[in-house]
């Protein structure tokens, strides 16, 4: 493996770990603490947060993807070499699974902590927390990627104001917290999905499936569009 090549995998682990840290340990730790709890919108903002700020201290090494399905789109849209894929999803899920497993450190060291309680998993139907079905899941989890890719692949064309883009990417990825958050939890990132519910088991893995095959399906279609309808000549 050359040398810049393991930087940029080094980079991608460690931005998928800021992400499952920063997003879902706001969701375990801060969204329901009494009376000063962050709640909803807070948890939305720590996830734009997280990419944000891990698009600015990683990007300029790995291309700040974090997200399989962001890799996937930029591969399909001819901005990202598709033999990079696999060892990028490989990194992004270990980082996203060790920051899983440092928030669990954490977590059970608090006397109220049980898996049992979600674990900020994603899922549908009775472990949806609006109770939304599987059908819907696919849908919003499906077209929101698709969206992401699309400001993805928009903000870092050559015509876009330079050095804007990972402002615009996390405003981005909080409004899709703000929307998804009640239907699935928010994934649109199966490394994400991934982490939790290797440690929550049981449902959380018998659902994992959609939250690859939706987010994985929008990254294909946010980048194909853009390549073929949107992308600079």
């Amino acid at each position: 493996m050359q040398s810049g090549f393991g930087r940029k995998l080094f980079a991608e682990f460690l931005g998928t770990f800021w992400l499952v840290f920063g997003g879902c340990g706001s969701a375990l730790i801060s969204a329901g603490f009494p009376q000063l709890g962050i709640g909803f919108t807070g948890v939305a903002l720590a996830f734009g947060l997280t990419v944000l700020t891990g698009a600015y201290a990683f990007g300029h090494v790995s291309g700040g993807h974090f997200n399989p399905a962001v890799s996937l789109g930029l591969a399909a849209a001819g901005r990202f070499s598709w033999k990079e894929l696999g060892p990028y999803w490989i990194v992004q899920l270990l980082g996203a699974t060790f920051a899983a497993f440092v928030l669990l450190k954490i977590m059970q060291g608090n006397i109220d902590f049980s898996l049992a309680n979600g674990f900020a998993a994603n899922g549908y139907d009775e472990h949806s927390p609006a109770g939304f079905t599987m059908q819907s899941a696919l849908i919003i989890e499906t077209v929101l990627t698709a969206f992401f890719l699309l400001v993805i692949l928009g903000v870092t064309e050559g015509r876009a104001p330079v050095g804007f883009a990972p402002l615009a990417i996390g405003l981005a990825l909080t409004l899709i917290h703000l929307v998804d958050i009640p239907v699935t939890n928010a994934s649109v990132n199966p490394a994400r999905s991934t982490s939790q519910a290797l440690f929550v088991g049981g449902w959380a893995m018998e659902q994992l499936w959609l939250f690859w095959v939706a987010p994985l399906l929008g990254g294909l279609i946010g980048g194909v569009v853009h390549r073929f309808t949107l992308a600079e000549n």
